[in-house]
């Protein structure tokens, strides 16, 4: 029998453009930040596997749902998820959004307006950033700014990855008035460059996700944990870097990822920066605030 995890895509958590369970995590918190991460991936390569029929990818979507609820042993990302919850006294709400987001990855290819997008984000990206907030035990409140960067970095990964969706998927999350806007058309995403139509469209949507970006910039100063602060720091850190990149650069022609050594290096920089603010007991100073 076929299992959900025999069709991962070979994509693992280091391979993320944000850290996953790193070194910097307390290490109580790694073993069930691993299997949620798991289960995750493993859901995400189904929808997005280029051969797999959709109603198959719905189906075992289905089951990972079911055996993550508690029906069934045979999918062993759900089960270890579902146990390591338990031990936590955790429920599989977040995990089961993010379902949600998959199966619309298999049944929705098109997105008419940036708030058809933040709607997908609502299930795609908030989820992840809520649980990892839950698995620390922080406040609710701080919710609102985590979903901000959470959906920043996932409309990061549409920028950075717009050619490859349309090409092996059909999929576009390119807002269709955002193209009309500029002129663009869905079917410039095929070619090897960017067209200047295409490619107004899509710094112009760097921008925007710059400024979403900037709603989250206070979820340092509403996290208690030391540590994960510090996590949160990197993960800002890079999506800065990289939402930058989108607003100069051409995703279909030209790098708008980050090299290990540049990830490196953003990881001292917030790292050394966050412990600073914290010592100094300073808030986060958003960009806009700080060039005024």
């Amino acid at each position: 029998m076929t299992t959900a995890s025999d069709l991962r895509s070979g994509k693992t958590h280091r391979d993320e453009n944000f850290p996953v369970a790193s070194w910097i995590i307390r290490p109580e918190h790694r073993g069930l930040i691993l299997a949620f991460y798991n289960f995750v991936r493993t859901a995400d390569d189904i929808a997005d596997h280029p051969s797999l029929p959709g109603d198959e990818k719905l189906r075992l979507l289905d089951l990972l749902e079911a055996e993550l609820t508690g029906a069934g042993e045979t999918q062993d990302v759900a089960v270890n998820l579902r146990r390591a919850l338990a031990t936590r006294g955790m429920s599989p709400r977040h995990a089961l959004d993010l379902l949600v987001a998959f199966r619309m990855d298999v049944t929705k290819l098109r997105y008419e307006n940036w708030d058809e997008v933040i709607h997908y984000c609502r299930y795609s990206a908030m989820p992840v950033g809520r649980f990892m907030l839950d698995v620390h035990g922080e406040s609710t409140a701080t919710w609102p700014a985590s979903d901000a960067i959470c959906a920043g970095l996932q409309i990061n990964n549409h920028l950075q990855d717009c050619g490859k969706d349309y090409k092996a998927l059909n999929r576009v999350y390119l807002p269709r008035d955002a193209l009309a806007e500029a002129g663009a058309t869905v079917e410039m995403l095929g070619e090897a460059k960017s067209p200047p139509p295409l490619l107004t469209c899509l710094q112009r949507l760097a921008v925007r996700n710059a400024a979403l970006l900037e709603e989250g910039r206070d979820l340092n100063s509403g996290v208690k944990d030391f540590r994960f602060g510090l996590e949160i720091a990197v993960i800002q850190a890079f999506a800065d870097r990289i939402v930058a990149l989108l607003q100069v650069r051409d995703p279909l022609s030209q790098r708008v990822h980050l090299s290990p050594a540049g990830m490196l290096g953003l990881t001292f920089t917030s790292v050394m920066g966050e412990i600073g603010r914290r010592v100094a007991g300073r808030h986060p100073v958003s960009k806009s605030a700080a060039g005024a």
